[in-house]
């Protein structure tokens, strides 16, 4: 049996194996500790719901009304998973949770061969422990989708492209960087061809390797692309004539130019999310990338291609006028890289700095937490009562933090350069972990989820559900059944222009059906805001208060349910 030898951690199968089984186990049991938060977790699972219970996989619908602000491949994959597992937490997160672990062993694998055994270890390692990564993996949102696939593309391109690779491997990984690719826009949008495009292009002019362009299979790939990404674009538009001008020029060239979207930012705005995103590797981010600039032997640059990647998505994101944290989760897989090739060769001092940075974090967050949490307020108690439940949670954080960045400062005086890494990758891992576990308190005041006991106590199978100004994204997936739209557009603006019969436009509209409906012994709930029962009240309409909190209440048209 081989040695086992502590500064050569990669060449251990038995350990490989070990930490990537750990991250799958922990990564999966996670899916399903906490609520489905919405807008965005709530939002995708009821439209996989939706289309699972309506068995119409081409034309996307959210409360039962068309929905075409993004593609379908969220949508199919939770609506599989729905079929297969029933509907639940974990069930709507498994997708995000396998493209965040796609992304991980992509990542690795692409250090590994294109880098070699150790930078390929350290890229797995600094990306599974990231805090935007592990995060976005474990919320159901497009994010993740398209940076797995994203990633996906990446991660074969360099393969492919690398020196050394024979004629099969090229082929053959190109057609998955292709099909990578493909999947990226049926995941979000043109984005999926247009970045890694641009980047390819970038790539060409400063590293004058313009003969990529016959090593890239264009045919054979242009093939795979348009098999995989276009009958679904091609059916939706038979069916639904107004889907390509609203997706294509509204979604994209709109969307991405001008303002109006209520996501705006500064041109900073990216900047300042990457610090805690790339945690707890900030301490040698600005190294990593500084060290990318310099030129690599050999006619393909995967440093230079990598370099390209993070530094023009995370630019071309914040030129944008609409703006999201998740926006840039696809560069962290290059990041993660350009941290291993750095760490592969940084100094005990380098590597000091990187324990170090992380051990006076945990320490800060030790001491500043606590004084946080005592002097917080908030208007709702139920808010107040989570962000106190939150505090153990965050204490855990940041002794993970600290004792992480201590054991691994210990490691780097030592010259174990590889446990350093891994010691530090674990914190981050833990940590992050312990804050999103501990957010299950907020999710649960954010989705209303203790209200539905009293409300399902209400429902029939006839009952109308009517939801007044509001529209709550969990909450409708929970109760599994679309409501009523009363004078409530936002994203279902376009939606509902194409079937306006779908909602009532006006709350007197409401009030008129709700009355004519409680006269004729016909039971409604709606769901309102506490300003529009108020304002309902001073009109005298009748209604009965069947449960709130300080976000929604829930009314009754008075009917006195029989017990």
């Amino acid at each position: 049996m081989k040695k086992f030898n502590i500064n050569e951690l990669h060449t251990s199968r038995v350990l490989m194996w070990s930490l990537l089984g750990i991250f799958i186990v922990v990564t999966l049991y996670a899916l399903g500790i906490r609520t489905l938060v919405p807008p965005d977790e709530g939002r995708y699972a009821e439209m996989a719901r939706e289309m699972l219970a309506s068995g119409d996989w081409i034309t996307t619908r959210l409360n039962g009304i068309k929905y075409f602000e993004k593609p379908p491949l969220q949508t199919w994959m939770n609506a599989l998973t729905f079929a297969t597992f029933g509907l639940g937490e974990w069930q709507a997160r498994l997708w995000t949770g396998l493209c965040g672990i796609i992304g991980v062993c992509m990542t690795a694998l692409a250090g590994k061969k294109v880098f070699g055994p150790r930078v390929g270890l350290y890229a797995g390692l600094v990306l599974a422990s990231s805090l935007f990564w592990l995060a976005s993996g474990q919320i159901n949102s497009l994010d993740m989708s398209l940076s797995g696939m994203m990633t996906i593309v990446l991660a074969s391109l360099l393969i492919a492209q690398r020196d050394g690779a024979t004629a099969a491997e090229q082929r053959n990984w190109m057609l998955v960087c292709w099909a990578g690719m493909a999947l990226a826009v049926l995941a979000k949008g043109l984005i999926g061809i247009v970045l890694p495009g641009a980047v390819l292009v970038l790539y060409t002019a400063f590293s004058r390797d313009w003969r990529i362009w016959t090593r890239l299979h264009l045919v054979k790939g242009f093939i795979v692309f348009f098999a995989i990404a276009t009958p679904w674009f091609v059916l939706v538009g038979l069916r639904n004539p107004e889907q390509p001008h609203f997706f294509f020029i509204h979604e994209h060239l709109e969307r991405f130019l001008k303002k109006g979207h209520q996501r705006e930012g500064a041109w900073y705005y990216f900047l300042v999310l990457l610090i805690p995103g790339i945690l707890p590797w900030i301490g040698v981010l600005p190294q990593s990338i500084a060290a990318a600039f310099k030129r690599q032997d050999g006619a393909f640059q995967p440093r230079l291609m990598v370099l390209i990647w993070a530094v023009f998505i995370f630019f071309f994101f914040s030129y944008s006028t609409s703006k999201l944290p998740g926006y840039i989760v696809p560069v962290f897989p290059a990041l993660a890289l350009l941290i291993a090739l750095y760490l592969e060769s940084a100094s005990r001092r380098q590597r000091m700095l990187a324990a170090g940075l992380l051990t006076a974090l945990g320490l800060a967050v030790l001491v500043i937490v606590p004084f946080t949490f005592q002097h917080a307020s908030a208007r709702d108690p139920l808010e107040l009562a989570a962000l106190k439940g939150y505090q153990p949670w965050v204490m855990a954080a940041g002794f993970f933090a600290l004792a992480g960045g201590a054991l691994a400062l210990l490691h780097a005086r030592q010259l174990r350069r590889d446990m350093t890494v891994l010691t530090i990758a674990g914190a981050g891992f833990l940590a992050t972990h312990c804050i999103l576990a501990g957010s299950e308190l907020y999710g649960q005041n954010r989705a209303g989820t203790d209200l539905l006991p009293q409300i399902q106590a209400e429902l029939s199978a006839d009952t109308k559900i009517y939801s007044v100004g509001i529209y709550e994204q969990s909450l409708t997936y929970y109760l599994q059944r679309p409501v009523i739209l009363v004078d409530y557009w936002d994203e279902f603006t376009f939606g509902l222009e194409q079937q306006p019969e779908l909602s009532l436009p006006k709350v007197e509209q409401f009030v008129e059906q709700w009355t004519r409906d409680a006269a004729n012994g016909v039971r409604d709930v709606a769901i309102i805001s506490h300003e529009q029962y108020k304002h309902l009240q001073q009109q005298g309409v009748a209604m009965r208060v069947v449960a709130q909190d300080a976000r929604r209440m829930v009314i009754a048209n008075n009917i006195v349910v029989s017990k």
